[in-house]
């Protein structure tokens, strides 16, 4: 696979990764290298990096705790004092190795201590591959709503390494693949219809690299989200909201990323149906496929209410509307639509039947 080249940042495969990796450490004459990793990728991904790193490098290794309920302030206060307490500077590196509470953490991070040190993306779930490592977008969330502080700022380089991915349970992976499907959705029917064949989640790394390349097009063409990048966007304004919902609600489980945003490009398929004209066999097609990767989640009237009410939050709203990104037919989206109430509780009764 060759590597691609991102708004700022190489995006390496593979070996191709590692003598990329190799080679700007030797260039750029860091005077510290730091590693994030929380308490997984410590035990299952640190050392196969450093075993494949050749060279002698002093690295100091930073934990962080899992899990999207630690993707806050707090834990970023403890990762700036402990890159405080360990001698770093403004030539200093940050590696962030993890999934995408790690990339996404870790570049906020970076980005604003001594306002501002390098960072090097290395993403070990499907999810962080494929979206939160590349495009520059970092942050944290504010309590129960989804990365609500954060700035666009680009790593150096992004290192995919598929054998990370051996790590991972199928749910996971599932998770991933909810954005993979997402691409195909909003700009390639021709990568839908791939995806849709795929009948293992196990067996992905094939299409890892068109995923990635869709998404590294979009951006390179708007990387501040300006218009074409809000496509991205689709299934995650609901999907958001109901994922902050099930963080937030101690009587249900919590729903992963991917998870809630195969909810969400249900929902809002069923949007386009009514609002731009995605046709009725597409909607079903979608509604399918998705189906057949993720497990129905219940919703009672309360739920839908909460969820929706939620919306007011989104971090896409302007002039206290909020927008959608809708479909008009699969591989052709639409950004800035308005949607009436009404419709929302009616795409919920859809994904319900």
């Amino acid at each position: 696979m060759e590597s691609i080249t991102s708004f700022s940042a190489q995006i390496h495969f593979n070996y191709l990764g590692y003598e990329a990796f190799e080679y700007h450490l030797k260039k750029s004459n860091y005077s510290s290298l730091f590693i994030l990793v929380d308490e997984n990728t410590r035990e299952h991904c640190l050392p196969k990096f450093l075993a494949s790193v050749g060279g002698s490098y002093d690295f100091e290794i930073i934990e962080t705790e899992s899990g999207e309920i630690n993707k806050s302030i707090t834990s970023c206060i403890k990762v700036w004092e402990a890159l405080s307490l360990k001698g770093a500077d403004r030539q200093s590196l940050l590696i962030n190795l993890g999934g995408g509470v790690i990339t996404d953490l870790g570049g906020f991070v970076a980005s604003t201590f001594r306002r501002g040190i390098d960072f090097i993306n290395i993403p070990t779930s499907l999810l962080a591959m494929v979206d939160a490592s590349v495009g520059g977008k970092t942050g944290v969330d504010m309590g129960m709503l989804k990365n609500q502080i954060g700035v666009i700022n680009q790593p150096k380089m992004v290192l995919i390494i598929p054998k990370f991915l051996n790590t991972l349970d199928k749910r996971q992976l599932n998770s991933g693949f909810a954005e993979m499907l997402k691409h195909g959705l909003i700009v390639s029917e021709p990568f839908w219809r791939v995806l849709k064949q795929v009948n293992s989640v196990d067996q992905l790394e094939d299409h890892i690299y068109e995923s990635i390349v869709i998404k590294n097009e979009i951006v390179r063409q708007d990387p501040r989200e300006k218009s074409l990048r809000k496509i991205l966007n689709f299934g995650h304004t609901l999907g958001h909201a109901i994922e902050s919902y099930f963080l937030e609600n101690a009587e249900r489980e919590s729903l992963l990323h991917g998870e809630a945003i195969a909810i969400g490009m249900i929902l809002e398929a069923f949007l386009s149906h009514q609002q731009t004209g995605l046709g009725i066999n597409q909607l079903e097609d979608i509604k399918m496929t998705i189906l057949r990767h993720f497990e129905k989640v219940e919703f009672n009237d309360d739920d839908i209410h909460s969820i929706i009410d939620l919306l007011k939050y989104d971090k896409k709203n302007s002039h206290g509307s909020v927008f959608f990104v809708l479909l008009k037919r699969i591989g052709d989206a639409q950004i800035d639509n308005r949607v009436p109430d009404d419709i929302l509780s009616q795409a919920f009764a859809y994904y319900k039947e």
